[in-house]
Parts: structure tokens; sequence; C-alpha cells
């Protein structure tokens, strides 16, 4: 069993979010618990107002965690 702890968490939830705004990108489908950009906008501070600009953001965003 894997625990995910420290900042691993805010890796899984850009990791997370990218995913479903390119879920909804290529099949049209969305989550029903709400808006991915929404959330992604809120939570991160993504500026995008667009789906793809968001995954491109939160790319950016987890490539920094990841170097340091």
């Amino acid at each position: 069993m894997t625990i995910i702890e420290g900042a691993d968490i805010e890796r899984f939830q850009l990791i997370r979010m990218r995913k479903a705004l390119e879920l909804e990108i290529a099949t049209g489908m969305k989550l029903s618990r709400g808006s991915v950009l929404a959330a992604a906008q809120q939570q991160f501070g993504i500026k995008s107002r667009t789906k793809a600009g968001a995954v491109a953001e939160l790319q950016s965003l987890l490539d920094q965690s990841t170097e340091g």
C-alpha cells in the first residue's frame, strides 16, 4: 500500500486535475462534481480560461514541483 503525504499530495492533485482536463478535452466527458477548470483556478491560481491553457499551466506547476 502506498501512502501519499506532504508535498506528494499537491503533486497528486496537480496530476489528477491535469488528467481530468485532458479527458474532458479528448472525449467531451465531464466530471459530475463541478468544473475541473474552476477547481484548478481556485486551488492553484490558474489564470487560463480554456481547458487547454489550464493543462499547460498545470504541467508547468508540476514541472516546477518536481525540480526542487
